[in-house]
């Protein structure tokens, strides 16, 4: 079932985009399984560049293990996340996964123009952006507010200047450790 609730979109932004479409033909035939316990779907890469939802017998070429945090990470769009994924079995079709991911995008104005009109559809594309920018700033200003308050008006965590001179003061007593040990090995020679 989220097989074919995973390819339907994919193949929409597939149609849209050549070159994503190209640099899955060469993949043509593998079985990509992309697994977040406790789902896991499968697609197969089609001769047209297109996917459809694998047999259940079919044996992945690749399989992308992820932890619902990194879900979110992907969701996202932070692209440190592929560090943490974990990856078994065909190395260049993960990197078209990767390269798909990283360029590929949806353009909602375009198709949403077919249905509403060019002007109407940019007005409302528009305002989607504006509202998007206006989350993030928001977001980022609570980050901030909420670290300040953590930091200066009730404790929690560590501002970074103590931190960094904590770990300064580590390192410091960690080579006058050093040097005492070197001293005390010296005494216990004579």
């Amino acid at each position: 079932m989220l097989d074919a609730l995973a390819g339907a979109p994919l193949n929409h932004l597939l149609r849209a985009s050549d070159w994503a479409r190209e640099a899955l033909r060469v993949h043509a035939g593998k079985t990509a399984c992309f697994r977040c316990l406790p789902f896991e779907t499968r697609l197969v890469i089609l001769d047209s560049g297109e996917v459809r939802p694998a047999p259940a017998a079919a044996e992945p070429a690749l399989t992308l293990t992820l932890t619902p945090g990194l879900m979110l990470r992907v969701a996202a769009r932070d692209d440190s996340v592929w560090r943490d994924v974990q990856s078994e079995g065909d190395a260049a079709l993960a990197a078209t996964i990767h390269q798909l991911w990283r360029e590929l995008r949806w353009d909602a104005e375009e198709d949403l123009s077919k249905l509403i009109g060019d002007i109407a559809a940019h007005r409302i594309a528009e305002s989607g952006r504006t509202l998007q920018r206006w989350a993030g700033s928001a977001g980022d200003n609570f980050a901030r507010s909420a670290a300040e308050y953590w930091t200066e008006e009730q404790p929690l965590i560590a501002a970074k200047g103590d931190i960094t001179r904590f770990t300064a003061e580590v390192d410091r007593l960690r080579d006058d450790v050093a040097r005492l040990e070197k001293r005390v090995a010296l005494l216990d020679r004579r």
